[in-house]
């Protein structure tokens, strides 16, 4: 389950209690911190996990301006907040078809392998941006700090939600 908490006009998301504190630690010990981001042609929503796995925490949207500044940019968070990890939103069609875009989204995720030589995983970010409107309307932030707000949020669903299923993977284990 996705709890969300709103701090000086900033989400933070994080797990419910029944996630396993446990493995979280043991998890964060070999594999450090997991960064989420929502790849779209203009912006790039960026989130960060904490240490531990357990929740995702939006950092500034990046506005792209081209392949090389936008990896400079990226190498940047990567050293700062030592990412081990890499999670990418692919943008499926609803039937679960891929398309133009997310063979784009496949092409960025082998270049982030390639430059900075981490595991990459792509995750379906289908509805993210809607959910991301929808839960950003229910707050007190005016409609331009909601439009500056989504692609942060975007990024924070997304790297929650695959946190979500590889903690279900690992219970299961």
């Amino acid at each position: 389950m996705l709890l969300l908490k709103w701090d000086k006009g900033k989400a933070h998301a994080r797990r419910s209690p029944r996630w396993s504190f446990g493995r979280a630690y043991n998890r964060a010990m070999d594999k450090g911190r997991i960064l989420g981001l929502d790849v779209g042609t203009r912006r790039i929503g960026i989130a960060v996990s904490d240490p531990l796995g357990i929740t995702a925490q939006g950092l500034e949207t990046l506005h792209r301006r081209n392949k090389r500044h936008d990896f400079e940019q990226l190498g940047q968070v990567i050293t700062k907040y030592e990412i081990k990890e890499i999670v990418v939103g692919l943008p499926l069609r609803m039937s679960g078809a891929e398309g133009t875009q997310a063979e784009k989204m496949q092409v960025f995720a082998e270049d982030l392998r390639k430059r900075f030589g981490l595991p990459v995983h792509l995750w379906d970010e289908r509805l993210t941006s809607a959910e991301a409107n929808r839960l950003l309307r229910e707050t007190d932030l005016s409609i331009e700090k909601r439009g500056k707000a989504v692609d942060r949020m975007a990024a924070i669903l997304i790297l929650q939600g695959w946190m979500e299923r590889r903690g279900q993977i690992d219970e299961h284990l």
